[in-house]
């Protein structure tokens, strides 16, 4: 079939059969449509979106797929291979010549795409007028149909054609009071279902705070509501499965729900199956690929992937476990941004895999999330005494990418972010290989804000408003000149042991001024090492639920200075030229329960003082607006600079000094102009 463009009414169904990429059968793409009505995106004109499934098939056998869990108690096929399919979403330049040669892969974060917030904000569909094709596709199995989200369709495991059952645990908290909420903490997303024995010997039990004895709740009290989600197409592959408490759920508490299950997933799929459509795009030919430019090469010439949150923390596990190279041994993705994984893997490749659970202090802390290994270099663990690495198996397979690991500075309280970059004690600084850049942007917060304050909602500041999209676009391009042209990017920006900018977290080792009405947190998140009984770490099967505490790793957070704003990170201009102290760490107030522990993934924004008189009255010892800057002008012409400087570091894009510039003129009223 030839690529040529073609549109119709009626759904459209183009088949690529892929004979020598025998991992990735087939592309079904069932619509074709403009992008956003067709609008040119720049110099490179308008694009097309596509729709459709991507179907596997993998060879248990092959050395390349041996770290997948359970794929050899998969179903499979005639010709033994083990099949499986995905939801994917394209975004290609209608006139093939303008896109540039670079996929931009996006791991989608539980059905939905993050870059339009965490990179684009705002900037006018920004990856498309770089000519990159954009592509998303389903990874995850736990998520629910519905609302557009990219599911993956993965095998069950079973032994000999019976199912497995094992012990999984979930965790919940509500924010208001609720009579019942789904065991997977979030929306959208399913559950393994229990057996008759797992529901006859459930433990559920609550408690307020995550430090804090469990108190059982007795059978009877309880029930679990199971149900099955689907769209018009089809339904969830795990039921929706929802916990039932006489006399509702308090807010703030967590519940802990632990039980027999049935019917693992093979999970690890769906890292195959990011490796195997981004390889096809990059090397398949012919009809094997649906991207060709004139004389049959491939369209796709080099890859980046980028992920948010549990997405970056997807690209870490995928390079850790030895994905980027594929089934031929060539490289699979040649740039990534990990952005606010802090310090995390995942509960990616496991029996009974649950990929949606995080780590937080208060919210899912002991969930398989921040564990060793933290750093892309090699490191030692004190508790187990293994040598490891995220990039250890990629070096050694001769595919290790360019790396960028961006963070917030929510993640060194938040997602154990000190950790990618000291030892696992905090004693020392890491050793950070050449292939790797890490840039951290201090007084901000794991999702970007739009700029300007708003209110206080469910913490006791005001959330941290701080927006670092301006410095994603920049890196984006920077990798990307990195990638194909060899340009050394911007130099790494994170605060170090060695300068005395990363700091132990208490009130008195950080520094903390002491602003009259702000109540300093008593608590992070700090990762445990965890006995999850004896067939977790040889063949990633949990038999101990709750794990056992046997250990902690230690974290640190960034310095601050005297207004207590963060020194030795990347600071946007907000912060360089402050009107206020903007926080990594919120904490929860009374309103949704558990009142003064971490507040998941939070920042806080603290205003200064608008004049001498007021900073006197409140005791306030960071000095006023009005002592900072004789007026308005004197304020936006540092700002600026600020810009401006940032922009001749290659940090900042020059494009986005005037929508700075318009976001610097939103403070104007407090200086009474």
């Amino acid at each position: 079939m030839s690529h040529r463009v073609f549109m119709c009414a009626a759904v459209l169904w183009l088949s690529f059969q892929l004979s020598s990429f025998a991992e990735l059968v087939r592309w079904d793409v069932v619509k074709r449509e403009p992008y956003a009505g067709g609008k040119p995106r720049g110099d490179v004109g308008p694009y097309e979106q596509w729709t459709g499934t991507v179907h596997f098939a993998l060879d248990p056998a092959d050395k390349a797929n041996e770290q997948i869990v359970d794929l050899a108690l998969a179903p499979r096929n005639a010709a033994g291979k083990v099949e499986f399919w995905a939801d994917f979403r394209m975004l290609v330049p209608v006139d093939r010549s303008k896109a540039s040669g670079t996929l931009f892969y996006e791991v989608n974060n539980r059905g939905g795409a993050t870059a339009p917030r965490a990179i684009e904000g705002g900037a006018d569909d920004f990856l498309c007028r770089q000519g990159f094709i954009v592509l998303w596709s389903g990874w995850i199995a736990e998520v629910q149909p519905g609302e557009g989200r990219l599911r993956l369709q993965a095998p069950e495991a079973t032994d000999g054609g019976k199912p497995i059952r094992g012990i999984v645990r979930s965790e919940l908290i509500v924010d208001r009071p609720m009579a019942r909420a789904s065991l997977s903490h979030r929306g959208n997303q399913g559950s393994y279902r229990p057996t008759e024995q797992g529901l006859a010997t459930a433990r559920v039990t609550r408690r307020e705070r995550e430090a804090d004895l469990r108190q059982d709740i007795p059978q009877g009290v309880w029930h679990l509501v199971s149900s099955v989600v689907s769209d018009t197409n089809r339904a969830g592959q795990l039921p929706l499965i929802e916990l039932e408490v006489a006399g509702g759920l308090k807010p703030g508490w967590i519940y802990e729900v632990v039980y027999e299950a049935e019917g693992p997933l093979v999970q690890g799929t769906g890292l195959a199956g990011i490796r195997d459509i981004v390889s096809a795009l990059k090397y398949g030919g012919g009809e094997q690929n649906p991207l060709l430019a004139d004389g049959g090469k491939p369209l796709v010439q080099r890859a980046l992937a980028f992920g948010t949150s549990q997405s970056g923390r997807c690209l870490r596990h995928f390079l850790w476990d030895g994905f980027n190279a594929d089934e031929r041994g060539q490289q699979v993705l040649d740039g990534v941004i990990s952005h606010v994984a802090g310090g995390g893997l995942g509960f990616f490749n496991h029996r009974f895999a649950s990929p949606t659970r995080t780590n937080d202090q208060h919210d899912e802390h002991l969930f398989p999330a921040d564990y060793f290994p933290f750093t892309y270099g090699d490191s030692t663990d004190p508790f187990s005494g293994k040598t490891d690495g995220i990039l250890r198996k990629a070096r050694a397979s001769k595919t290790v990418p360019k790396v960028f690991h961006t963070q917030s500075s929510s993640e060194y309280w938040h997602r154990s972010a000190s950790l990618v970059h000291t030892d696992p004690l905090g004693k020392q600084d890491a050793d950070i290989p050449p292939e790797v850049r890490i840039y951290s942007f201090g007084g901000t917060q794991h999702g970007a804000g739009s700029g300007f304050p708003g209110s206080a909602g469910s913490g006791q500041l005001i959330s941290n408003p701080a927006d670092y999209t301006p410095l994603m676009r920049a890196l984006v391009v920077a990798l990307d000149a990195w990638v194909k042209e060899g340009k050394e990017p911007p130099v790494s920006v994170y605060p170090t042991i060695a300068d005395g900018t990363l700091v132990g977290w208490r009130k008195n080792e950080l520094g903390w001024p002491a602003i009259p009405g702000v109540n300093y947190p008593e608590v992070i998140q700090q990762p445990s090492f965890l006995d999850r009984g004896p067939q977790w770490e040889t063949e990633r099967i949990a038999t101990i639920e709750p794990p056992i505490v046997k250990g902690s790793y230690v974290v640190r957070v960034p310095a601050v200075d005297s207004d207590g704003n963060e020194r030795g990170c990347l600071n946007l201009p907000a912060v360089i030229i402050p009107v206020a102290t903007y926080t990594s760490w919120n904490t929860r107030n009374a309103s949704i329960g558990a009142a003064g522990e971490l507040l998941a993934l939070q920042g806080g924004y603290i205003p200064f003082p608008l004049s001498r008189e007021a900073r006197l009255q409140s005791k306030d010892p960071r000095p006023a607006v009005s002592e900072r800057y004789r007026n308005y002008d004197e304020y936006e012409r540092l700002y600026l600079e600020s810009a401006e400087r940032l922009v001749s570091r290659r940090y900042l894009l020059a494009e986005d000094v005037s929508r700075l510039k318009g976001l610097c003129q939103r403070f104007k009223p407090p200086f009474g102009q």
